[in-house]
C-alpha cells in the first residue's frame, strides 16, 4: 500500500521515539489510512491510550488524544464517549497495557459494550520497560527478567473475548499493511466494542516472535467463515499451530452501553452549560 498523506499526519520532523524497523510504524500507516477512507473528520476523533511504546501511538499522529494511566485506557475512553456520543472514539495500546495492566477494565468493559474501538499492539513483550515478558509471551522464551524462560501460558485475547460475547473480535498482523487497514475500517464502522489485536514484531527485544516468525505462523480466514458462528470463532482463536488473521466475529444484535442506560445524543457541555462569567474567570487566571 503506497503512503499518502492524510489530515492525521505530524511533519516530518516530528521526534518519534520507535526503533527503526518497529511494527509500529507499518500499524500507524494502517490506522491512519483507515480513518482517512472512512472519511472521519479530526474534530470528531478522540484516540485513547495508556502507557507503553504503543500507547505514544496518538502522540505521533494530528488527533484530539487523552493518554491516560498505565492499563487505564478503557475507562477514560468510556467516560469520553458516553460524555459525547457524536465521538469516534479509538483506543490504542499494547499488550502488556491493555492485558495486564488494565486486564480488569479489559474484561469489563467487553462486558458493558460501549461503542468504542480497541486496537492492541501485540509484540508479545514489554517493549517500552526493556524487554520482560508481557501476557502474551510464549511459553520458554528468555528474557532478561526471565532468564531460564517464560513459565506461564500465554494470555488468549480473542478466547477470552469471544468467552465474554464481544460482540466484534479480529486479529491482524501489522507486517500486512493493507489487509490491516480494512480490518480495522470494519472494526471502527461496528456499532458497539470492538477488539483488533495486531501482532507486531519488536525488533529489539523480541527475537522469537520476529517478521520471518509470524510469516511462517499466520493464516488467513477462508472465505467461507461464517462470523456469525461463535463456537467456530472459538476454535480458531485457540488454535495454536496458526495463527489465523481476520474477523473471527461479529454479533451486530448486541445492545450498547450508551443505550442500556439512556444517555442521550446531546453532548454533556450542551447539557450542562457552564457558568460563563465563571468559566471566564478561570481562563483569567489561567492566562
Amino acid at each position: 500500500m503506497n503512503k499518502r498523506p492524510t489530515a492525521f499526519d505530524m511533519p516530518q520532523e516530528t521526534d518519534v521515539a520507535w526503533c527503526p524497523g518497529c511494527g509500529n510504524f507499518m500499524l500507524q500507516q494502517s490506522v491512519k489510512s483507515a480513518l482517512h477512507e472512512l472519511g472521519v473528520e479530526r474534530k470528531n476523533l478522540v484516540m485513547v491510550s495508556g502507557i507503553g511504546q504503543a500507547a505514544k501511538a496518538p502522540q505521533y499522529m494530528n488527533v484530539n488524544m487523552f493518554n491516560g494511566l498505565h492499563g487505564r485506557s478503557l475507562p477514560a475512553a468510556l467516560g469520553i464517549r458516553l460524555s459525547n456520543r457524536n465521538l469516534v472514539v479509538v483506543v490504542e495500546s499494547g499488550d502488556g497495557d491493555m492485558y495486564g495492566e488494565g486486564g480488569n477494565h479489559f474484561l469489563h468493559a467487553i462486558r458493558r459494550n460501549a461503542n468504542i474501538t480497541v486496537i492492541v499492539h501485540n509484540n508479545m513483550v514489554y517493549g517500552l520497560t526493556k524487554g520482560q515478558a508481557s501476557p502474551t509471551s510464549q511459553r520458554g522464551m528468555k528474557t532478561p527478567v526471565q532468564v531460564n524462560g517464560v513459565k506461564l501460558e500465554p494470555f488468549n485475547p480473542m478466547a477470552v473475548a469471544l468467552a465474554l460475547n464481544a460482540p466484534f473480535i479480529a486479529r491482524a498482523y501489522a507486517g500486512d499493511i493493507e489487509e490491516t487497514k480494512k480490518i480495522i475500517m470494519q472494526a471502527i464502522s461496528f456499532r458497539g466494542f470492538s477488539l483488533v489485536d495486531v501482532f507486531q514484531p519488536c525488533v529489539v527485544f523480541n527475537k522469537v516472535n520476529t517478521y520471518q516468525w509470524f510469516k511462517e505462523n499466520i493464516s488467513y480466514l477462508q472465505d467461507n467463515h461464517d462470523t456469525s458462528d461463535r463456537t467456530a470463532a472459538f476454535r480458531l482463536a485457540t488454535e495454536m499451530d496458526t495463527l489465523t488473521l481476520g474477523v473471527l466475529y461479529r454479533n451486530d444484535d448486541r445492545e450498547c452501553y450508551e443505550d442500556l442506560i439512556g444517555v442521550g445524543s446531546t453532548p454533556l457541555y450542551q447539557r450542562n452549560p457552564p457558568d460563563e462569567k465563571a468559566f471566564q474567570s478561570m481562563i483569567d487566571a489561567y492566562q
